[in-house]
């Protein structure tokens, strides 16, 4: 029997009776070109074959990008300013999940399956954007996390994220 269940706390986000964990994707972007500005999107499409079907620089690993907002807004925070997300340059801005609990996880976003591979190392270009964003994406995986493409689907702001375990 499969529940669906909407993680209220932390201590539910880590139930392990819980057959899914909900978060919802708040925002979608994706980079048309190397280097390029990021372009917002109320959808994208992923495949197993490309990633995020119009966005530079996939690999077979590292298809698509998460984004924690509060992880986001920490970071701002601590360097005493308000950046727009997609200064992060990631594909899907997210609420209410547990990011590095996704690791090596499969995740329901809208009609895409994914699983989760690793964290994402903030670079140089953190830095370019603003002085001091590398060090404060790097405590805590504020940088989010990368993951790759498991089942084409489409992912649209507002849809569901659901971590898929098995009940215990």
């Amino acid at each position: 029997m499969k529940i669906q269940m909407q993680a209220t706390s932390a201590f539910e986000l880590n139930d392990p009776r819980g057959v899914w964990v909900q978060g919802t994707v708040l925002a979608l972007a994706l980079r048309p070109e190397k280097g390029g500005a990021m372009a917002l999107a109320e959808s994208i499409s992923l495949t197993p074959e490309d990633g995020v079907i119009g966005d530079h620089g996939t690999s077979k690993r590292r298809q698509v990008t998460l984004l924690d907002e509060a992880a986001w807004q920490t970071a701002c925070s601590e360097i005493g300013t308000e950046l727009d997300w997609i200064v992060r340059r990631a594909n899907i801005l997210v609420r209410g999940i547990d990011l590095p609990k996704l690791v090596e996880q499969q995740v329901r976003i809208g009609t895409a399956l994914v699983e989760v591979i690793g964290e994402v190392d903030p670079c140089h270009v953190m830095d370019a954007a603003q002085s001091g964003l590398k060090a404060a994406l790097k405590p805590h995986w504020r940088g989010g996390v990368y993951a790759r493409v498991i089942q084409s689907g489409f992912v649209s702001t507002n849809d569901n994220v659901l971590r898929i375990h098995s009940s215990q």
